[in-house]
């Protein structure tokens, strides 16, 4: 079956739905969901149900779109106060971590490349290329899994993590197009590498930096009546973001990575409506870019490289992955604990991000383009299956998970920004019902009000003489100043 403009909403709308459904089921026995959207995508693809879909670069594409919206929404959810104690360690992470893993594994593929029972033949620039592609570990897939299974971890690991994997990939993208240029061009100088990095960092960052600030004055100055324009203004400042930084010569991924740390770590108006908008439009996204490339690949491809990017991928999870974060930490000292370093070795996730950097040298026509996407397609496949499903295991094996703090409240009420109040929830205990059973006979924490009364699935609007029942659910609202709460 090809793709037509009169059957692609049909279909679309299919695989969506098989996806979700696949994806709870996945969720329930600790699968990655992620890894399930890519699995719907190869049973429909070639090999499968007969979708045809080789376009690489509409898949690049795809691509591009998705991951703006996910760095960005991951920026978003990254709190400045959380990740300022953790700063140096994961940009070096996200830097020299990315090349050294890129450096160690393109040497490890060159070597064996040249073995007699190898059935790849690349040149040390393609070997490089080929790690380059894979050097990142996938935001949406650490994101995912993380947000998933609730996971909290000690020692500030999670947005160490977090801002690992939401800030890695310009490092990739960047290695990945120098060397496209580098082997087309036949050799390029020291001075032009290092300028074209040089330069895709600042512009980056200053793109970023800018147009959140721009993004944070329009939100709140901009009088629009429909509110539910906000969200999408938002989502015309991410792909100008993208593209103008792109023009600009800058890294694009980087800037909309910044640009939504910018707007997550200031008071915009409608914060809940935006943040409820950019999650669904992430995990539509998310599912999108995963069938997309499942799709795209050949599966019975896969057989003829499966040997060898096995031996690759275990490579980069045994070796080339943790001696790169283990140099990387190593200057912090006891900052990091040995334990901290093995977890963080092991959530070097491969996902969607690696597939798409591996379909650039597919429409650069780069020789053995081929091969570096099944190679890179298996890989992923394996770190979700090893990786992806044993996170919370490793956690407890290595002593690092604690439980999730709550936040919220269970009634989901939230207040807008503009008001300088919390909302809090309290169970009524046999205690407090002591003193009496009604609601001014009970002690509150000073300064709080009752605003609502939950008894199983009935609310209830509270008066002094309210009679409380043992399990009734308060939400209380108090001051910000107030400490007590």
């Amino acid at each position: 079956m090809i793709f037509t403009a009169e059957n692609i909403l049909l279909v679309g709308s299919i695989l969506l739905f098989i996806s979700i459904i696949v994806g709870k089921t996945g969720y329930r026995f600790g699968v990655p969901a992620l890894l399930l959207f890519l699995v719907v995508g190869m049973i429909f693809g070639s090999d499968g149900f007969g979708l045809q879909f080789h376009n690489a670069k509409e898949a690049q594409f795809i691509g591009m779109v998705a991951l703006s919206v996910i760095l960005f929404s991951g920026g978003m959810d990254t709190k400045f106060s959380e990740i300022k104690p953790i700063l140096v360690p994961g940009i070096v992470l996200s830097t020299f971590g990315v090349l050294l893993t890129a450096v160690f594994t393109g040497l490890f593929i060159w070597w064996i490349a040249g073995m007699s029972w190898s059935n790849i033949y690349l040149p040390i620039t393609t070997s490089l290329l080929l790690a380059s592609t894979m050097s990142s570990t996938d935001s949406a897939s650490v994101f995912a899994i993380l947000r998933s299974q609730k996971m909290n971890l000690k020692h500030n690991l999670r947005p160490m993590l977090e801002l690992e994997s939401g800030s890695n990939d310009p490092m990739a993208y960047m290695l990945t197009i120098v060397l496209i240029q580098f082997i087309q061009s036949s050799g390029m100088g020291v001075a032009g590498i290092f300028g074209s990095f040089v330069i895709q960092f600042i512009v980056g960052a200053a793109a970023g930096y800018l147009l959140g600030k721009l993004a944070i004055l329009m939100l709140n100055k901009l009088n629009i009546d429909n509110q539910a324009l906000y969200p999408i203004l938002l989502l015309s400042f991410v792909f100008f973001t993208f593209a103008i930084t792109d023009l600009l010569k800058g890294n694009g991924y980087l800037a909309v990575y910044i640009a939504g740390i910018m707007v997550g770590n200031n008071k915009i108006m409608h914060r809940k409506e935006i943040y409820t908008f950019m999650d669904g439009l992430t995990w539509l996204f998310q599912i999108i870019m995963f069938l997309c490339l499942g799709l795209l690949v050949n599966p019975h491809e896969l057989l003829d490289i499966a040997l060898v990017a096995t031996l690759i991928g275990v490579f980069m999870i045994v070796i080339g992955r943790p001696l790169s974060v283990f140099l990387c930490l190593l200057p912090f000292g006891k900052r990091i604990t040995n334990r901290s370093r093995l977890f963080v070795s092991w959530v070097g996730l491969r996902g969607a991000v690696p597939i798409i950097f591996a379909t650039y040298p597919v429409v650069a026509q780069v020789p053995g383009a081929d091969v570096i996407f099944n190679i890179v397609f298996f890989i992923t496949i394996v770190s979700l299956v090893v990786q992806g499903t044993t996170v919370s295991l490793a956690a407890r094996l290595l002593k690092l998970s604690t439980p999730l703090e709550k936040t919220g409240n269970d009634f989901g009420v939230e207040l807008p920004e503009e008001i300088d109040s919390d909302l809090s929830d309290m169970t009524v205990t046999t205690e407090m019902l002591e003193e009496g059973d009604t609601l001014k006979d009970i002690t509150l924490p000073n300064g709080a009000l009752v605003m609502i009364v939950k008894r199983g699935t009935e609310f209830l609007i509270p008066n002094g003489s309210l009679k409380l029942h043992l399990g009734d659910k308060l939400l209380l609202i108090s001051d910000k100043k107030n400490n007590e709460i």
